[in-house]
């Protein structure tokens, strides 16, 4: 019944602090609401150019309800460079005493950042990093608006989102490699890779699997196939939410 209520109160926040919102994202507004009981109200999510993107405040009060026992952050040293303002982070996630570990990345440097955060590289890499690791641990297919490059820029230049280590995206979904050891998941776990397709987009955080960095699509690959080995039912309703989503908009 309380989860009921929150949903409702971040429908109407939703109502009140975005204009022309669409049917379909409402409908993965309750959807998020329900898996997460993130809250509007409390700065948990935000609504740009079209998508949902939880905040760093949003992952740390979630791992707090799911009861999560430490976060450890270390720096990337070869990826450090304190005169360019360069900054490099590794997190690691720790859900339980057995827990091994949920790892992320993230980097931070002028070109990446906001003007309105220039200066403070090592704090953004740091979040980055703690966000990535978060949105794996706990399976959150919505990317964290902390990762994109440029808020409080311009609407369209928060599309970008930041890159470590630093390679092109050259629309090959990650290399050989990387699409190989895709495959493989999805023929073990029969995966529908359409489904698993939409996934990695939002994952990633990207209007298309293209744009997204190879680093992007490798962390997607590993958190995909953590969770298959860990939790396949939970997986697979998480892959179905996306079909529900495209019949919707059929």
């Amino acid at each position: 019944m309380r989860r009921q209520r929150d949903v409702r109160c971040n429908l109407r926040w939703a109502h009140k602090l975005w204009a022309g919102i669409s049917p379909m994202s409402f409908a993965a507004l309750r959807q998020i609401s329900e898996l997460y009981q993130f809250s509007i109200s409390m700065g948990d999510l935000l609504f740009l150019e079209g998508r949902w993107y939880v905040t760093h405040v949003g992952l740390l009060r979630l791992a707090q309800r799911k009861a999560c026992i430490g976060i450890r952050v270390q720096p990337v040293r070869e990826f450090c460079e304190a005169a360019a303002s360069r900054w490099a982070f590794k997190a690691t996630v720790f859900k339980s005493q057995a827990c091994k570990g949920f790892v992320g990345y993230g980097d931070a440097d002028p070109s990446n950042v906001s003007p309105l955060v220039r200066g403070a590289e090592m704090r953004v890499a740091e979040t980055r990093a703690v966000n990535r690791a978060l949105r794996k641990a706990y399976g959150i297919g919505i990317c964290s608006v902390e990762e994109i490059a440029s808020l409080g820029v311009s609407t369209r230049s928060q599309q970008h989102v930041s890159k470590f280590p630093p390679q092109s995206a050259n629309g090959n979904c990650g290399g050989p490699k990387v699409r190989d050891r895709l495959c493989q998941i999805i023929r073990q776990h029969q995966l529908d890779p359409n489904l698993v397709k939409s996934y990695a987009v939002d994952f990633c955080g990207t209007k298309t699997l293209r744009e997204a960095t190879r680093e992007q699509v490798e962390n997607f690959v590993a958190h995909l196939a953590d969770w298959a080995e860990k939790d396949r039912n939970a997986l697979l309703c998480q892959l179905n939410s996306y079909l529900s989503a495209k019949e919707g908009a059929a």
